[in-house]
């Protein structure tokens, strides 16, 4: 059965060469077309089996295209690993050992220090399994969202497919195909509006919405460049002058970043994981309101830390992030 790789952590896959063998290939192909050929040579005083191991992740993690996905399912690429050691250098002479084709499917996932090497979704969790941080105290899933709100959960089913399970604006559970069961709590956030819906690419590699209950601020922030212009005429038969609305000095090149400070309201202990996944994440959208009609926006986490809370030390668990909109405010795409 394929794994599911975390790519933003090295990936090793590697082959033990007999004696005899110079040199080592390994073909990496991705989405069925072969993308690298990568070749090490071995010493020629190798008269013993020799591990040789290749890095691919880096590799596969190039062809991952993540863009906001509105059906929520994940964005993976397949890898397929071959590895042949031959008795010539360069990858030349006959083939000596040549195991398996390793297929694997990766994901623009991690793993953490203390999952040590090669870490796979869903990191240990047994399958079938959402793909969200999951109540270690009591090892059930729980999400909190406003009332009248609809969403999606991706899930990975026991035979390692990606499914979707939707769920409706009145829904206080939702259970997969495989019988998982995640609760939602419901929030009332009329008092500041109708919330706010931060949407990131979580440890798992796949989209998940984090919501934000409280006040929202936003603060536009400019820059600017600026120089001295010559602004003095001579008209002809007078002395020289300049006019006093014409300023000397200049402005050009100005620009400006629009940002979002979100509270979150009230969050359990165990939510402390989903604002660190927040965190660590490289993807992020906000859910907002322009012109009247709904708009997904990428932005960027600009908190930089977080001093996370415990119920004994802080007995209301709230945080305040501030986003920064991942594009200029004064549109100059071209």
């Amino acid at each position: 059965m394929a794994l599911q790789l975390a790519l933003r952590n090295p990936q090793f896959k590697f082959i033990v060469a007999s004696a005899g063998a110079r040199s080592v290939v390994c073909t990496v192909t991705i989405d069925g077309t072969l993308r690298y050929t990568l070749t090490k040579n071995l010493p020629l005083s190798l008269v013993a089996t020799q591990t040789v191991n290749f890095d691919i992740a880096e590799l596969a993690r190039d062809y991952i295209e993540i863009t906001y996905q509105s059906s929520y399912v994940p964005q993976t690429v397949d890898i397929e690993t071959n590895l042949k050691s031959y008795n010539a250098i360069n990858g030349g002479g006959t083939v000596i050992d040549e195991p398996a084709t390793i297929t694997d499917r990766g994901f623009e996932a991690y793993g953490t220090f203390e999952e040590e090497v090669n870490p796979t979704i869903p990191f240990g969790r047994t399958k079938p399994t959402y793909l969200i941080p999951i109540n270690e105290d009591t090892d059930t899933f729980t999400i909190f969202a406003p009332n009248n709100r609809a969403g999606k959960l991706p899930s990975i089913t026991a035979l390692n497919s990606l499914v979707v399970t939707p769920y409706t604006s009145t829904d206080t559970s939702i259970t997969n195909v495989d019988g998982v069961v995640c609760n939602i709590k419901r929030i009332d956030c009329t008092k500041y509006g109708e919330g706010n819906k931060i949407i990131y690419i979580n440890k798992y590699g796949v989209q998940q919405d984090l919501w934000f209950f409280l006040k929202e601020t936003k603060n536009l922030a400019r820059t600017n460049e600026g120089y001295k212009s010559n602004t003095i005429t001579y008209p002809s038969g007078s002395s020289a002058t300049y006019n006093v609305q014409n300023a000397p000095n200049k402005v050009f090149n100005t620009q400006a970043k629009q940002t979002h400070t979100l509270s979150s309201g009230y969050y359990p202990e165990f939510a402390n994981q989903q604002f660190e996944e927040l965190l660590l994440s490289e993807y992020v959208w906000l859910s907002t309101v322009r012109k009247g009609s709904g708009i997904i926006i990428p932005v960027k986490v600009k908190t930089s830390s977080v001093a996370f809370k415990t119920s004994v030390n802080d007995r209301l668990i709230e945080y305040t992030m501030e986003f920064e909109e991942a594009f200029d405010y004064i549109n100059n795409i071209r």
